[in-house]
């Protein structure tokens, strides 16, 4: 349970660590860490006339690989899904939409616009 916790916070550190930096490239954020019973999608903003759906991996190092490569194919479905009722719980019409992914690797950031 400690671990969980543990892996959870750190998440959520490097989640608040990306939003920042999103931020400062003219991202509105309109959700962190939103869940349904679809699944989770780490943020979620807008940047200029799109709704960005966006996924937040950290590596320390390369050990197991760039971060970005961890948002598998089954990770992109659950994500798709989640956006899809995201975008029906809230009404929103017919939306330009994209999926982002914010590798950070160290100290290093890195903005994969429509990654998937």
């Amino acid at each position: 349970m400690k671990e969980e916790e543990n892996k959870r916070s750190k998440g959520k550190r490097y989640e608040m660590l990306a939003a920042g930096y999103l931020k400062g490239k003219g991202v509105k954020i309109l959700e962190q860490n939103y869940h349904d019973r679809t699944g989770e999608i780490d943020l979620i903003g807008r940047d200029g006339d799109y709704l960005v759906f966006i996924e937040v991996k950290y590596r320390k190092n390369t050990r197991q690989g760039d971060p970005a490569e961890a948002v598998t194919a089954i990770k992109q479905y659950h994500i798709r899904q989640t956006a899809q009722y995201y975008l029906y719980s809230r009404r929103y019409g017919d939306i330009p939409c994209r999926f982002d992914v914010v590798s950070i690797l160290g100290d290093e950031i890195c903005w994969i616009k429509d990654a998937f």
